[in-house]
């Protein structure tokens, strides 16, 4: 249990790597959840906190539920093959 934000830190298979990896997870994640209007940040290589451009913010567990919040932050299914996501990534 995280006793800052009161979450249950679960070790998730996509957490390997050591802090270098996760800040590179980081950084590539925050290309795609900028599209959606969202951005993630690693608080002491221990939580994320996922955030929106209105200033909103929910700390994250680990990667496995990411996805999930920031769907549920955007109000929306989020579609990481998005033909417009794939453009910007790829240029």
């Amino acid at each position: 249990m995280c006793a800052l934000c009161g979450v249950l830190m679960e070790e998730h298979w996509a957490e390997d790597g050591g802090r270098r990896g996760r800040t590179l997870r980081v950084q590539l994640l925050n290309r795609v959840l900028d599209h959606f209007g969202l951005r993630l940040d690693d608080w002491g290589g221990r939580i994320y906190m996922l955030s929106d451009r209105t200033g909103r913010s929910v700390v994250v567990a680990n990667l496995g539920s990411l996805w999930v919040e920031a769907e549920r932050f955007a109000g929306r299914p989020l579609d990481p093959l998005d033909p417009e996501l794939v453009a910007a990534l790829a240029g």
